[in-house]
Formats: C-alpha cells, sequence, structure tokens
C-alpha cells in the first residue's frame, strides 16, 4: 500500500488525462477527490473489517479505496467500461492486499438482478445524481440481505427521501424508501469536494433496514397507490385514487374501510396507511 492509499486532487486529474476520461453528465459523474470526506462517509457507514459491501458507480475509486482500507469486501457495479477496466489496477497499485477483496461488475446497476460473492450486507455509494432514487430503491428490493446502506446523493434528493409525512418535501421516494427502512440525514458534503465541482449541494442519508407494514397487499399493489396518490399533489384522495379504484365512489369506500379521511391528501399518509388503502381498493 502505499503512504496513503486513498487518492487526492492530483492523482484523480492525473489518472483521468491518463485514461482521456472527461467526466460526463449523462452518468452522473461527479469524483471525489478529498480523502477526508472519503474516510468521513466510511466511518459513517460503519463499515466493518470482513463486511461485503456493493458500492455503485465507483468511478476512479475514490471511495472503493477507503471501504477496503476499512477491511470489507468490495463488489464496485461501475457502467462506464473505461472506469471499469480500471479500477482493479488503480486498487492494485494502490491498495495491494485490499485488491483480493474487489470484484469489478461492469455493469448497469438498474439492470442488475445478483451480484457476485456473498449477499452484501451495506451498499454504500456515492450515487449519480440523474439515477439516485431509482438505484437505491431497486437495490433495497433486489437484495435483501442488505441491512444498512449510506448514499452521498443531490441535496434536494436527500431531503425527499428523509421527509416525514405532512412535510412539502414528503413524496413518493420518501413512502417508497420507507416501505424498506427508516431514512435519515447524516450530514452534508461540500461542493469543493469534488471534481468537476457541481452546481448542487450533496447530503448523506443513512437507511435501517425494517420489515415492511404488516398487509395483505402486494408492495407492488401498494406503491400503485403511492404513485396515484402523488401524481396529481394537489388532488384530494378521493380524486386521486379513482382511476386506480374505478370510481370516485369506489375509491372513497376504500378509504374510509382503511380509516382514511377521502379528503385528505397523499402527502399525509404514512407508508401502512398506503398499504391499508390497497387492501381495500377493488382488485381487478
Amino acid at each position: 500500500m502505499t503512504t496513503d492509499a486513498l487518492l487526492g486532487p492530483a492523482q484523480i486529474r492525473e489518472l483521468a488525462g491518463r485514461l482521456g476520461v472527461r467526466p460526463t453528465k449523462t452518468w452522473g459523474q461527479n469524483f471525489v477527490v478529498d480523502s477526508g470526506t472519503v474516510r468521513k462517509i466510511v466511518r459513517t457507514a460503519a463499515v466493518r473489517p470482513g463486511e461485503h459491501v456493493v458500492e455503485v458507480g465507483p468511478g476512479l475509486g475514490s471511495l472503493t479505496l477507503g471501504l477496503l482500507e476499512a477491511g470489507a469486501h468490495v463488489v464496485a457495479v461501475e457502467i462506464d467500461p473505461v472506469l471499469a477496466r480500471q479500477l482493479p489496477e488503480t486498487v492494485a497499485e494502490r491498495d495491494p492486499a485490499g485488491a483480493e477483496r474487489l470484484t469489478v461488475l461492469p455493469a448497469d446497476a438498474l439492470a442488475i438482478t445478483e451480484l457476485p460473492g456473498p449477499p452484501p450486507t451495506a451498499l454504500v455509494a456515492n450515487l449519480p445524481y440523474n439515477v439516485a432514487v431509482p438505484v437505491l430503491l431497486s437495490f433495497l428490493a433486489r437484495f435483501a440481505s442488505l441491512e444498512r446502506v449510506l448514499v452521498m446523493v443531490q441535496s434536494e434528493v436527500a431531503d425527499r427521501l428523509v421527509a416525514p409525512p405532512g412535510s412539502r418535501t414528503y413524496g413518493i421516494p420518501s413512502a417508497k424508501a420507507a416501505w424498506y427502512a427508516s431514512a435519515r440525514g447524516a450530514g452534508s458534503i461540500g461542493r469543493a469536494v469534488f471534481w468537476p465541482v457541481p452546481r448542487v449541494d450533496s447530503s448523506l442519508v443513512a437507511l435501517e433496514r425494517r420489515d415492511p407494514p404488516g398487509t395483505t397487499a402486494s408492495r407492488e399493489a401498494v406503491f400503485a397507490v403511492v404513485d396515484a396518490a402523488f401524481a396529481q399533489r394537489r388532488k384530494m384522495l378521493r380524486s386521486a385514487l379513482a382511476g386506480l379504484a374505478g370510481s370516485s365512489a369506489a375509491a372513497e369506500d376504500a378509504l374510509r374501510s382503511a380509516g382514511v379521511d377521502p379528503t385528505t391528501r397523499g402527502e399525509r399518509l404514512d407508508i401502512a396507511a398506503f398499504a391499508r388503502v390497497a387492501e381495500h381498493l377493488p382488485r381487478g
């Protein structure tokens, strides 16, 4: 291992220049260039030696090296083929012992349904801004072994993920994430630690897996109610759910049976209430 295995600004720029890599908006690439920030993320994620961690969008390897430094086994999912090929070489050069604990999966994170090796217990990632919520929800759905998640996302997205019912930012991401886990804000990240410097602020969100609400409705049915409830936020639920129920009257009956005021709006309901509504909606 080098004196400091982690990557700094000079190493990031040299590596990117050597590879001919220009960060793209298409893949939401903003690379962390501050080793202190990387270690803060790893500490906040409470990564344990020997733990199996999945990372999405490792980029040039800043966070990957931090996870390996903590003793984790890492499966890194990278969509950019150039970066996917380079990552094992970077790790082998800067942390030869850690290289034995790294597996790189060159793939689109939204398309994968299985991961190599033992099931991961943690997801730790600097998620590409443009796909942060779909990636997070898909991984929680597909990999039940995930006990903990720590992701860095755009601050606006973080606010939505952790928002409680009744708040201005509560919506589809908040409700669906709550099906799988409890979410809390875990700190802000300054713009200056990235290259290129983003035009938005970033924040950490920590999630702890928990059981979904006890319900006879399927997750798909509950999420359909969530989607309909927030499709037009200003609509009362009896109107918002009319299409799903078949009519406003049927929606009102289902809401009353679930103990929900038909004139309320979706932003007032927690995930357990959405599940109760889904139980009482007519099934086609």
